[in-house]
């Protein structure tokens, strides 16, 4: 296998395939180069056109499923990664992460329901997926999804 292939082969090997990148629902783009860094738009759990996990964590949605939710944020950030540069292995780094946990006021496990987007970046991209991160609870979410998660990535 070719090395450009190298991080599609190893999403195959976690049994993930990439989905088409969504388009922005809003006056925003989906990411934005910068320098070395790429700036991935936040992104929720959407498959196959629609939000997969909606709800607040805390109430209707338990912290397994939050982390399923942020699992699936990251692999639709890839997708828009995809899309800007052509290929995943122009990232060298993941720099950042940024969770946005919807949940009811008394949630706080916020960090673990993140984790599922961290362990995905890490799975991924081995140490060069440990990465900075903020996770934060919000009252809403877009389409009133579970999960949003934005990212920064270190290209070559």
């Amino acid at each position: 296998m070719a090395s450009a292939d190298r991080i599609l082969a190893r999403l195959a090997e976690l049994g993930v395939s990439l989905p088409e990148a969504a388009k922005p629902i809003a006056n925003y783009v989906p990411a934005v180069i910068t320098g070395d860094l790429l700036f991935v738009s936040g992104q929720v759990p959407m498959r196959d056109g629609k939000i997969a996990y909606t709800g607040k964590l805390g109430a209707t949605v338990q912290v397994e499923i939050g982390q399923q939710a942020a699992q699936l944020c990251f692999i639709n950030v890839l997708a828009q990664a995809h899309a800007a540069l052509g290929s995943l292995d122009r990232i060298s780094r993941v720099v950042r992460l940024g969770g946005f946990i919807a949940a009811v006021p008394e949630f706080t496990q916020h960090a673990q329901v993140m984790n599922g987007a961290s362990d995905m970046a890490v799975a991924v991209f081995d140490d060069l997926g440990r990465h900075a991160r903020t996770t934060i609870g919000v009252p809403s979410l877009p389409g009133d999804a579970a999960v949003e998660v934005e990212a920064v990535f270190e290209i070559a």
